[in-house]
């Protein structure tokens, strides 16, 4: 049986692994800057200045700060 990728979790850690800064656009507009710490189904944990936890269901759009070219799928 093959395994489902969640395409979600591949960004995010791909985003934590290499230290990749990214804006988080909120759906009531705020715009959060900083690297992922870490994240599970439900959070992600960013710092910049200060340490946040942001639940992934008040998330828009997550942007990094440069072009992702290749994705690690496995």
């Amino acid at each position: 049986m093959s395994k489902k990728i969640n395409i979600q979790d591949v960004f995010l850690n791909h985003l934590r692994k290499k230290r990749i800064p990214m804006t988080v656009y909120l759906v009531n507009g705020v715009k959060i800057e900083g690297v992922i710490k870490g994240f599970d189904n439900f959070v992600i944990i960013m710092k910049d200045e200060s340490q946040k936890m942001i639940y992934k269901h008040a998330i828009s759009t997550i942007e990094p700060s440069e072009e992702i070219l290749e994705l690690e799928m496995n």
